[in-house]
């Protein structure tokens, strides 16, 4: 019988043992295709990766020789991350948005190295980058976008998961009608504002087909996701209803909310309401019966909006309270392990009608008071902003550490997606040190960066990645050394130089939404783009390094970059001048020569891999089924980043081929030739009609663009 018992003992280990080892290989298999898709099989099978879970924070090790190079890492995560810092820094290679370049030579440099991240959670993504970038990405882009964040080490992506899909599910379990759920729904690209409460039905909805694309996309996202051991970060419910839900319930109170210019207002439930409740709790049952379980669920019920409170300041610390504890009892009742996040951009940001701080400490500390400290999660998502624009104390030291819940330090590098090189390099390089060691930081639990959208400034979110596996901080002068030769593949002096004065220019000041001038509609609009002689001599220099690197595509499209903001900032001073002109035909003669150079700017763009609006619209069309639909998700993609609505015109002002030429340029041109017939001309009528009408991409380009930027800004050369 004893022999009977202990060989059973041995089954059941040896059981346990087999399960653990092939979750290991199913972890190792996972980052593998990560290596074989960005690098390609034959690189790829150079790395031996080894995963041998255990607890603690993320580490990897990397031992390099003429054989090949073996990683050995606790977490997929730090798998991947720890193949990345052999690439880039062992082998001089790079993974971007504009592209890949892979240096592998015959002979594998030697390297060995052990690094272990001083965060649990390397944050990525804000709640608004799904729309001012993702909202029409596929399967292919977001795989690609998956690959970069597993090689650059991010493990915590806030996604949209499917969040539309399943509130329209929701409300029809509720009783209302899918018509009457659909009118609560904007357009696919505003449905970040509409999650947060900001709009109701604005440009919306979108064909009913839409919700089942977001479910089957999301469970490709959500698997890929899995298997390397992430942790996404999904939208909740926050207490936004249709002004429907009165026919079912008719004595529920609902308070209006109001944002950004829009003259619907957005419903919100009392904290006090069971409905409430019950929603959220139904939302998640909802998500987890078709995804699985969750874990961390943002839900944001006052993103930059007055709360409505009582003027009894007890009452009113009494009603945050509740309100913290509504929106976070449905999401605990339904799954009591997951955890609540909350943006915590709002905290330094908001202020009330007398200009005074709304989120004072006493305020949100009531809010957070009734959830347990291991439940909640706080992104701290504005740092730089706290620091360079509002010049405040930051958050963390405000609120003392968010009275012991866990936060995340964090950026927002960028608003809108806008293009133009933005941000005080020397900063990003060394600022997370001091919430590290801040006596009071609590449970500070993770580190990320919150751009509202992507693809630009690449090198700030390259030295960002970095210091998610780290403690301390970055010498620039080496990393930019180490940057350009895994970029370019070389560090000439007129690089070196080049980069040097960006950080006395462009990359030494941050603007909090630098536009150009042209982007505005005529007679509107202030020039915030960066200038200086210093900025102008950088362009030069990188410029000049085009004879020994033009044939790098890396060089190529940061050299279009740049040389297309510099020549932003030439149309700019050609309209200022024109307002100025008291010559008639001056005037006429100047606005036109900035107008032309607009259209030079646009075909110059053209051959950069990113920065067209044909990417964004041929994305948007891929999800009709037919031309009506297509049409449809191509206007909405349009609007916004033109007209947007409300209030938020011109906001995310993108340099992109086409969008200038045909947009930007057009507008001006008939703005002119209506002002020089003595014309009206219906400006607002006709971006509407650009909006909701087919656009044809025409692309035209120089066969030297770089060569063609220097003859338009630096003629006597």
């Amino acid at each position: 019988m004893r022999h009977i018992i202990h060989l059973s003992l041995f089954l059941f280990f040896l059981s346990g043992c087999e399960q653990e080892n092939k979750k290991l290989s199913l972890g190792e298999d996972a980052t593998k295709n990560v290596l074989a898709r960005t690098l390609g099989e034959e690189h790829a099978s150079k790395f031996e990766l080894v995963l041998a879970e255990q607890d603690g924070l993320d580490t990897y090790t990397i031992s390099a020789n003429d054989n090949g190079v073996t990683i050995t890492a606790n977490t997929p995560n730090a798998l991947t991350r720890g193949a990345y810092d052999y690439l880039r820094n062992g082998t001089h290679s790079i993974i971007s948005w504009s592209g890949n370049r892979i240096n592998f030579p015959e002979k594998l440099p030697k390297y060995e190295k052990t690094v272990r991240s001083p965060f649990k959670y390397r944050y990525y993504m804000n709640s608004v980058t799904h729309g001012y970038t993702t909202p029409y990405w596929d399967w292919n882009r977001w795989e690609k976008e998956i690959d970069w964040m597993a090689m650059h080490g991010m493990n915590m992506p806030l996604i949209a998961g499917a969040h539309e899909a399943i509130l329209l599910r929701t409300f029809k379990r509720l009783g209302l009608t899918e018509e009457e759920a659909l009118d609560y729904f904007s357009g696919p690209a505003h449905f970040p504002w509409n999650r947060m409460g900001n709009i109701g039905s604005w440009d919306g909805p979108p064909p009913i087909s839409f919700f089942n694309k977001q479910i089957t996309l999301t469970h490709k996202m959500l698997d890929r996701m899995n298997e390397l051991k992430m942790q996404p970060i999904v939208h909740a419910f926050a207490g936004f209803v249709p002004e429907a839900i009165q026919r079912l319930y008719p004595n529920e109170e609902l308070r209006e909310l109001g944002w950004g210019g829009f003259d619907k207002k957005v419903h919100i439930l009392s904290p006090k309401s069971d409905l409430f409740t019950k929603i959220g709790k139904l939302f998640i049952e909802e998500w987890e019966k078709e995804f699985g379980k969750g874990k961390f669920y943002l839900a944001d019920s006052f993103n930059e909006m007055d709360v409505p409170l009582s003027h009894n300041p007890e009452i009113a610390k009494q009603e945050l309270a509740d309100y913290g504890e509504i929106v976070y009892k449905p999401i605990a009742e339904a799954n009591p392990d997951a955890i609540w996040v909350m943006q915590g951009w709002t905290f330094p940001y908001h202020r009330d009608k007398e200009g005074k701080l709304f989120w004072t400490p006493e305020r949100l500390k009531a809010m957070m008071s009734k959830i347990p400290d291991d439940k909640l999660l706080i992104l701290d998502m504005a740092n730089e902003y706290n620091a360079i624009h509002w010049k405040i104390d930051y958050s963390w030291d405000m609120y003392k550490g968010f009275f012991g819940k866990q936060w995340i330090y964090s950026f927002i590098p960028n608003m809108g997606g806008k293009v133009p090189l933005n941000g005080v390099l020397d900063f990003y390089a060394r600022a997370p040190k001091e919430a590290l060691d801040y006596k009071n930081k609590g449970n500070l639990a993770g580190f990320g960066f919150a751009p509202e959208g992507i693809e630009n400034n690449e090198i700030i979110y390259e030295l960002l990645s970095d210091w998610g596996w780290r403690d301390t901080p970055i010498d620039l002068d080496t990393w930019i050394e180490s940057y350009c030769l895994a970029r370019y593949g070389a560090y000439p002096n007129e690089i070196n130089e080049a980069y040097n004065l960006l950080r006395k220019s462009a990359l030494g000041t941050f603007t909090d939404h630098p536009r150009f001038k042209y982007q505005f509609r005529p007679g509107t609009g202030r020039a915030t783009v960066h200038k200086s002689e210093n900025f102008e001599k950088a362009v030069k220099l990188f410029l000049e390094a085009s004879s020994q690197m033009g044939e790098n595509h890396l060089y190529r499209a940061d050299a279009i970059e740049l040389g297309a903001q510099l020549m932003g900032l030439k149309i700019d001073k050609l309209l200022m001048a024109a307002e100025k002109h008291t010559d008639s035909k001056k005037v006429f003669e100047t606005y036109q020569t900035a107008i032309d150079l607009m259209h030079i700017l646009d075909k110059v763009l053209a051959s950069h891999p990113n920065h067209k609006l044909g990417n964004w619209v041929e994305l948007a069309r891929g999800f009709g089924d037919t031309e009506e639909e297509k049409l449809y998700y191509e206007s909405n993609a349009k609007r916004l980043n033109t007209t947007w609505g409300g209030g938020v015109n011109e906001y995310a002002a993108r340099t992109w081929n086409g969008l200038i030429g045909d947009y930007y340029a057009k507008r001006w041109q008939l703005w002119l030739d209506a002002k020089g017939q003595e014309n009206e001309f219906d400006m607002l009528q006709w971006e509407e009609d650009w909006i909701t009408s087919a656009w044809k991409n025409n692309p035209s380009t120089f066969d030297d663009p770089i060569k063609k930027i220097q003859e338009i800004l630096f003629p006597e050369e």
